[in-house]
């Protein structure tokens, strides 16, 4: 038997991980930024403070880049590293992005924390 995989099961195998990584990808940053957006799609009192720029823009974006960033940086550093290598990079370029995003976007908060909602 040959060791070495076909290029087939190659090709298979790394698009399989690009697939995980898409789907980790967009849970993360959907894990990361819809507790941050809570405030903003359930608006507060009346909904008095509900930011449609968050729900309909940001979001959207956010969950967009935490599905495509991954596996492009993945094909990218497959292309000439080794896999865990390109793993490695894939996983510094979510942290940056994250991190990235944190000191970036800050949605609007609850005014006042102290008061819990109302009866």
């Amino acid at each position: 038997m040959n060791e070495n995989p076909s290029q087939e099961s190659r090709d298979r195998m790394e698009s399989a991980v690009g697939c995980l990584l898409a789907v980790v990808g967009v849970t993360v940053a959907g894990a990361f930024a819809l507790p941050r957006a809570a405030y903003s799609i359930d608006g507060g009192f009346e909904a008095q403070a509900r930011d449609w720029g968050v729900i309909l823009v940001d979001l959207p974006l956010i969950l967009f880049a935490g599905l495509v960033v991954p596996p492009l940086t993945w094909a990218a550093g497959n292309r000439r590293l080794r896999p865990w290598t390109a793993a490695l990079v894939c996983v510094a370029v979510a942290g940056l992005a994250l991190w990235g995003l944190a000191t970036w976007w800050h949605p609007p908060r609850n005014p006042n924390p102290r008061h819990g909602p109302g009866i």
